[in-house]
């Protein structure tokens, strides 16, 4: 079915992701320092720059030998000298003696295993090796062992974490391509919005929605995020929206999108050029929710103005879609028992806030703490994330298992 039609309709959440997949454009590469690189996404292989280790390495403190002087009956050896972990190679000058070693070093040639500090008594220069067993490449890191130059190490799409980041930098990469980090802009609407801080009247309440998405989107790493405050009309609307959306690469509003006589922002978007894909989604909370795309510009997300519809539809389509056009290869699905029984009547795809708890078997469950309505944002402190559960009704059981969304 035509995009044009689906946006008419009420669509299901999974028709709502398919088509926020269909729509977006992949971002732009850009190559950066690897300090800057962490929360980035991948667009280059990885490719081993020596084998891995590249050098037999000693893997204990202690003295090399050549394993065949302690099977002909050797049990003192003379520590001729050190070799440390940066250090040239050493040789051996006779299987009578041994070099001391750092863990981390090269195993000086003409040794072929390392015996451990703490099985040694070394005295006047002498080390004497006790009766053990001793054979021939114990406690040495052989070269290649973990991988050979070469090797792939990491694929175009990786998310870059700590491990992924070391990888990188052990590969000799100084610098790396990764997706450019979309310019976003989050946009509350609502002449009744106050800024924290300053003076308020009976009538007017806090604007907290901007600050919770933004908070959101930079514990993921994005970090180029503006913030702008809209009122509830149609001039202003047009002209700064109009700026905003060429200025930026991705728009989330909240607020303005349901049908009241000022929910004003799907109309203006649309007098902008924005072409509307879809208007409502089959779910509680976050049904008036709207996304469009504009010829070679931003997409743009209009979320629900109460604050836990925000926050869910932050979480259930936003980040993902973000992700996406990052180039993530892949995006964890991460699954959970609901702790106890719900009950949910409504014909509408539930999103549940909960608290991950954990069980005596360190089993992780999820226990539902409903708010008090979409507005009950203070509902939301300290809880996990949410839930999502099919559409009612029906009564869930304890231990059905289900999606988690992190906040």
């Amino acid at each position: 079915m035509a995009s044009a039609a689906w946006a008419r309709i009420v669509i299901t959440p999974a028709e709502a992701e398919t088509l926020i997949s269909q729509h977006l454009v992949c971002l732009p590469i850009e190559s950066l320092p690897l300090p800057q690189c962490m929360g980035a996404v991948l667009r280059e292989n990885v490719y081993a720059e020596r084998d891995q280790p590249p050098f037999d390495r000693v893997a204990m403190d202690g003295i090399a030998i050549d394993s065949s002087a302690w099977k002909a009956g050797r049990r003192k050896f003379r520590v001729e000298g050190l070799q440390a972990a940066g250090d040239p190679y050493r040789k051996l000058a006779t299987a009578e003696d041994c070099l001391e070693v750092m863990t981390g070093a090269v195993l000086p040639h003409g040794c072929d295993t390392v015996i451990p500090s703490e099985q040694l008594k070394l005295s006047d220069g002498v080390a004497e090796v006790p009766d053990a067993e001793v054979r021939s490449g114990q406690n040495v890191h052989k070269r290649a062992s973990d991988g050979r130059q070469g090797d792939l190490l990491l694929e175009a799409g990786a998310l870059l974490r700590a491990p992924e980041i070391a990888v990188a930098a052990s590969a000799g990469m100084s610098r790396i391509r990764v997706s450019s980090q979309p310019t976003m802009l989050v946009i509350s609407t609502g002449n009744e919005l106050i800024e924290p801080g300053e003076p308020i009247l009976d009538y007017q309440i806090r604007r907290s929605n901007s600050y919770g998405v933004a908070a959101a989107l930079r514990q993921r790493g994005f970090l180029r995020v503006a913030d702008d405050h809209l009122p509830d009309d149609m001039a202003t609307l047009l002209e700064r929206l109009r700026l905003h959306l060429h200025t930026h690469d991705v728009l989330i509003l909240s607020g303005g999108v349901s049908m009241g006589r000022y929910d004003l922002v799907p109309k203006a978007l649309e007098e902008l050029g924005v072409r509307l894909v879809f208007h409502r989604i089959a779910q509680r909370p976050g049904r008036p929710m709207w996304f469009g795309i504009t010829e070679g510009g931003p997409a743009v997300f209009a979320l629900p103005g109460n604050p836990v519809s925000t926050l869910v539809c932050l979480g259930r389509y936003v980040l993902p879609a973000l992700y996406q056009a990052m180039g993530l290869r892949e995006q964890r699905l991460e699954r959970i028992a609901i702790a106890e029984p719900v009950e949910f009547k409504a014909p509408l795809t539930s999103f549940l806030p909960v608290v991950v708890e954990y069980d005596d078997w360190g089993r992780p469950w999820a226990v539902p703490k409903p708010t008090n309505g979409s507005g009950d944002f203070s509902s939301l402190a300290g809880t996990d994330g949410f839930v999502e559960l099919p559409p009612g009704p029906n009564v869930w059981p304890k231990g059905f298992v289900t999606r988690i969304y992190r906040w």
